[in-house]
C-alpha cells in the first residue's frame, strides 16, 4: 500500500528496466542485516529541544549582483538566494519522517523557520522519496501557497502530481547530469550514493540524485543524502569548484548498515576536499533520529575531522536552525 509509483522507460548504465543502480554497487540490505541492527542498537542521546529560538524570516528576494544567501531551515531543508530566485531543498516540515502520524522517527527540534514565513518559493528540488525528504503534506501547502516548479529525479512526477495535487506541466523530471532552466537559475540533477523507496516493494524503482544550481551567485551543490563514491570527483570535473556545497554529516552509525548510503563526517570533510569547495555547509543532522549516534554527535565529529584533515572550520560551517549567512565570494 505505501510503494510509490514506478519509473518505466529505457535502460541505461544506472537503470536496467526495472531498477536504478548505484555508480558503486554494495549490498542491498535485507531483513536479516534490519532484524541484525535492530537488535543491536545502542543508539546515542537525542533530547528534545523544547522551541526554536526567533530569527527573523528570510529576506523576500536576494537581487544584488553576484550575491548568494543560505537559509538552514532543518535536515535537508535549505532556503538558497540569488539574483531574485529562491530555491527550496527537500521541504519536510512533518513531525515524523515516516507514512504514519503515530509511529516513525520522531522531529526532536522544529524546523527553524515556519512554513508560513518562507518567501515566495520559485523552484522546489526533492533528491529522492524517502520520507525525511519527500513529505507530500508540505508539498501540498507549498503548492497552494507558491505553485513553485518542482525539480525530481525520474519516477516522482507521478507520486507528486496523485499526492500533491501538483501539475504535470509544473514539474520536470531529470536524469542523472540532465539540465533545466528556471528564471535566473539552471539546476542539474547529478549523481549519488543513495537508494530510494516508499514502501517494501518499490526498492530502487525511482531515482535519487543531487542538484547543482547555477546561477549568478555562481554554483551550489546539494548532495541530497549520499554515500561516499566517484560522483564527487566527477561533480567537481563538470563543473568546477563549488562557491557552496551543502553536505550531509548526519545517519553514518552503524558503519556497516548505514556506510554505503550515508558519508559520516570524515568522508563529509573529504568530499569538501575533492569538490574543491569555496565553502561547505553541515546538514542531514540534528532533526530526525535515523541512526545510532546522538543528536549533536555529527557536530563533533565534524569538528574532529576538519582537524584532522586540516581544513579550517570557516570552509566548513554549522549554521543554527533559522539561521541565514551571505556565502563568500569564491576567489
Amino acid at each position: 500500500m505505501l510503494d510509490g509509483p514506478r519509473w518505466r522507460g529505457p535502460i541505461s548504465d544506472h537503470f536496467d528496466g526495472t531498477r536504478f543502480h548505484n555508480l558503486r554497487p554494495f549490498h542491498r540490505v535485507g531483513l536479516g542485516d534490519l532484524l541484525r541492527w535492530l537488535a543491536t542498537r545502542r543508539p546515542g542521546p537525542w533530547e528534545r529541544v523544547a522551541g526554536a529560538a526567533p530569527v527573523a524570516p528570510p529576506s523576500a528576494r536576494i537581487t544584488d549582483g553576484d550575491a548568494l544567501r543560505l537559509t538552514f531551515i532543518s535536515h535537508s531543508t535549505l532556503l538558497l538566494q540569488q539574483a531574485g530566485s529562491n530555491v527550496l531543498t527537500d521541504p519536510v516540515w512533518a513531525e515524523r519522517a515516516s507514512p504514519f502520524s503515530f509511529a516513525g522517527p520522531k522531529r526532536v527540534r522544529p524546523a527553524g523557520i515556519r512554513l508560513e514565513e518562507l518567501p515566495p518559493i520559485d523552484v522546489v528540488v526533492i533528491s529522492h522519496n524517502h520520507y525525511d525528504h519527500l513529505d507530500i503534506a508540505t508539498l501540498a501547502k507549498l503548492e497552494e501557497a507558491h505553485r513553485p516548479r518542482f525539480v525530481v529525479p525520474l519516477g516522482n512526477r507521478a507520486l507528486l502530481h496523485g499526492g500533491a495535487g501538483i501539475a504535470e506541466s509544473r514539474i520536470d523530471e531529470l536524469d542523472w547530469w540532465d539540465e533545466v532552466d528556471h528564471g535566473a537559475v539552471r539546476i542539474a540533477a547529478v549523481p549519488a550514493q543513495h537508494f530510494a523507496n516508499r514502501g517494501t516493494a518499490d526498492r530502487d524503482e525511482t531515482l535519487w540524485c543531487g542538484f547543482v544550481v547555477r546561477g549568478a551567485g555562481g554554483t551550489t551543490y546539494f548532495a541530497g543524502d549520499t554515500g561516499d563514491g566517484p560522483h564527487f570527483a566527477q561533480i567537481r570535473l563538470r563543473y568546477g569548484p563549488p562557491r557552496l556545497a551543502l553536505i550531509p554529516i548526519g545517519g553514518y552509525l552503524p558503519r556497516w548498515f548505514m556506510g554505503p548510503v550515508h558519508i559520516d563526517p570524515p568522508e563529509a570533510v573529504a568530499a569538501h576536499r575533492t569538490l574543491e569547495a569555496h565553502t561547505s555547509v553541515a546538514i542531514h543532522w540534528g532533526t530526525f533520529p535515523l541512526s545510532d549516534e546522538g543528536r549533536d554527535q555529527p557536530l563533533e565529529d565534524l569538528a574532529r575531522a576538519l582537524t584532522a584533515q586540516g581544513v579550517p572550520p570557516e570552509q566548513f560551517w554549522t549554521m543554527g536552525f533559522g539561521e541565514s549567512r551571505e556565502i563568500p565570494k569564491a576567489p
